[in-house]
């Protein structure tokens, strides 16, 4: 037919000349993103979202869009729809040009108010906010937690997404399966958390602001203990503590590694330590003669210190002692230690539960205190009902040692997991479970 040469070809259709936009647009944020990255002119973890997912998937569907906009207009013109034509635009006409400039225009704003949408999202999805209060059940234990810990100034974002595209991706994933569970209800009460599975790497958190083996000076740690008698007699225990030793493990190109079968990885049968100059030493838990099968794991930061940014008091016991031993609370209060325990241990069925409860009870045990005393007996309470909060959320179903810590060895098994006298290598050595290996008593 005449002029059948000159018919456009059926790329020309405003499906794929979107689809080409979309992806020469993608391409070229993707390039100004990829450089301002490597420039380090972008921190945020979040912006992986931007860079390395939502640009490439804009990329990506962008090219689809071609093929399919090119096969939807060769069905056209194979029904005989004549070819897709550019639209006449005509702007010798005032009315004309006043649509494509208020176009242009609307187009630049709402480019804007996108642009700055996103990068609010982005930095509201920073915030320990946001982590601890939009799912506000599920994460109120933690964030209360976090609240007061010495990491209470270390953003959630920097401890629980490693750097660059792969972690925030991983961390994406593992949000959207909490999200789904919070929607649904779903989620376990209480979160468990023994041990963190999703946690980076200490290289990747930890050891952006610690080095291993500092503080190098030893330490003295002062524990007080107060007995359940009417003058809440104080036992003052002072320790010296070998920080050197302590951080043996991840010390001089050293790498621990060892092998649990155990899902809260309390139990370790098997131990390999590889030396600076690649001398390698297995220990064999007791009973185990070969490498046994389970998770295997390199030794950092997170093996010991378990807990660094969410503590909870192992007992009701312990966060007294250590509230008294502070002076939050009077020792002149008779049997204060005693009272305040056996209120914070009792059982409430929620939060409104517990403050009656324990108000009711301490009152009625400090009613015929002299009035000199009531001052300190007012404060007692008020801090009853404080320790109660930091470490109790019935709606969770988190109380009293709930949530343990594997330093040292007060509340788990800790150090002896490894140092209990049977780990034992095939040429006799032992990892041992002497006291002064780590501490001593301050005489």
């Amino acid at each position: 037919m005449p002029g059948e040469a000159h018919r456009p070809g059926t790329a020309r259709n405003p499906i794929s000349i979107l689809g080409a936009w979309l992806t020469t647009l993608a391409a070229l944020a993707f390039i100004a993103y990829y450089i301002a990255e490597s420039l380090d002119l972008i921190r945020s973890p979040y912006a992986g979202i931007l860079g390395f997912v939502l640009l490439p998937a804009l990329f990506v569907f962008g090219l689809l869009l071609i093929p399919f906009g090119m096969w939807r207009e060769a069905r056209r013109r194979h029904r005989g729809v004549s070819a897709w034509a550019w639209p006449t635009i005509d702007l010798t006409r005032t009315h004309t040009r006043r649509v494509v400039i208020g176009v242009g225009v609307l187009t630049i704003a709402n480019l804007l108010i996108v642009a700055l949408a996103g990068t609010g999202a982005v930095h509201y999805m920073e915030t320990d906010r946001f982590c601890g209060q939009v799912c506000h059940v599920p994460m109120r234990p933690q964030f209360v937690a976090h609240g007061v810990a010495p990491h209470a100034t270390v953003g959630c974002v920097q401890c629980h997404i490693s750097p660059g595209a792969a972690g925030m991706v991983r961390a994406k994933m593992n949000g959207a399966r909490q999200a789904w569970e919070y929607l649904t209800g779903s989620y376990q009460r209480p979160v468990p958390s023994s041990p963190a599975r999703n946690i980076p790497v200490a290289a990747d958190t930890c050891m952006r602001c610690h080095s291993p083996g500092h503080p190098s000076a030893d330490v003295t740690r002062v524990t007080r203990e107060y007995a359940d008698d009417e003058e809440n007699s104080e036992t003052v225990t002072e320790t010296i503590h070998f920080t050197q030793k302590d951080h043996w493990h991840t010390r001089d190109g050293r790498i621990v590694e060892y092998v649990t079968a155990d899902p809260k990885r309390a139990a370790i049968p098997y131990v390999k330590v590889t030396e600076s100059d690649g001398r390698v030493t297995e220990y064999f838990g007791e009973k185990v003669t070969s490498v046994p099968a389970g998770e295997t794991r390199r030794m950092d930061c997170l093996d010991c210190h378990s807990r660094p940014a969410h503590r909870f008091s192992a007992s009701a016991e312990e966060t007294v002692d250590r509230a008294i031993g502070a002076g939050r609370v009077s020792r002149a209060l008779p049997f204060v230690r005693r009272e305040m325990v056996s209120a914070l241990k009792a059982s409430y069925a929620d939060d409104a539960a517990a403050d009656n409860g324990i108000r009711a009870k301490l009152s009625e045990h400090f009613k015929t205190i002299d009035a000199q005393k009531r001052p300190d007996a007012d404060r007692a309470i008020a801090e009853a009902l404080r320790l109660y909060h930091l470490n109790n959320f019935p709606d969770m179903k988190v109380t009293w040692g709930t949530y343990l810590s594997h330093i040292g060895h007060s509340e788990t098994d800790g150090c002896f997991r490894c140092h209990d006298d049977e780990h034992k290598s095939k040429d006799g050595r032992v990892i041992g479970q002497d006291c002064e290996l780590c501490h001593k008593d301050k005489e």
